[in-house]
């Protein structure tokens, strides 16, 4: 709505101290996102140019307030009159926010170190939790995914790695419609992502 855009408006105004774009130190000034394990990540889809929805690859410098209703588009929640067809492109434009997330080299891939590399940083948080543990679940999950990809594999078959395709089998059935959306609170916060 327009309400929701002049929001953003003043949302992007305050990130960017009144300049027409937002590089990535503007993100260090948010409080919801300092503790957050993934925090890299998060600020880096930002400037993903695929979540940007351009023709090229790589990162972008600095983003405007068009690239910032780009990105914030991806957590909107659903709205009660959308038809199953939007329904499905709203559901794989968010899955495809959240694989460029994890995909960190561009290749069209999650392979198991980008796996790992995620799952580390999500329980980097935990004392209790040492690095090789951390490793075991990562590699408990990208063969639970071999097996819901691909199906039984072979002794020398080696799976390479979650493609997008698997990735929207893995999350079949799970609610993400819902889930990942960003709710404003206050000028302080920017974003919860559930």
């Amino acid at each position: 709505t327009s309400e929701q855009i002049e929001h953003l408006h003043r949302r992007f105004k305050q990130l960017s101290r009144d300049q027409l774009t937002i590089r990535k130190e503007n993100f260090d000034s948010i409080p919801d996102l300092e503790f957050n394990p993934i925090r890299g990540k998060i600020v880096h889809a930002f400037f993903d140019k695929r979540n940007l929805r351009q023709e090229s690859d790589g990162l972008a410098d600095e983003i405007n307030f068009e690239d910032f209703l780009t990105i914030m588009s991806y957590f909107r929640p659903i709205e009660m009159d959308m038809d199953e067809e939007q329904l499905d492109r709203f559901r794989k434009e968010k899955l495809k926010f959240l694989f460029h997330m994890y995909d960190s080299d561009h290749d069209g891939k999650i392979t198991l170190q980008e796996y790992r590399n995620v799952v580390e940083e999500l329980l980097s948080g935990n004392p209790h939790l040492e690095k090789e543990s951390a490793r075991s679940i990562a590699d408990g999950a990208m063969m639970e995914a071999a097996s819901i990809c691909v199906g039984q594999m072979g002794p020398d078959q080696v799976y390479e790695g979650i493609t997008f395709e698997d990735f929207l089998k893995m999350w079949q059935g799970i609610d993400i419609e819902t889930k990942m959306h960003v709710r404003f609170l206050n000028m302080e916060t920017i974003a919860h992502c559930y």
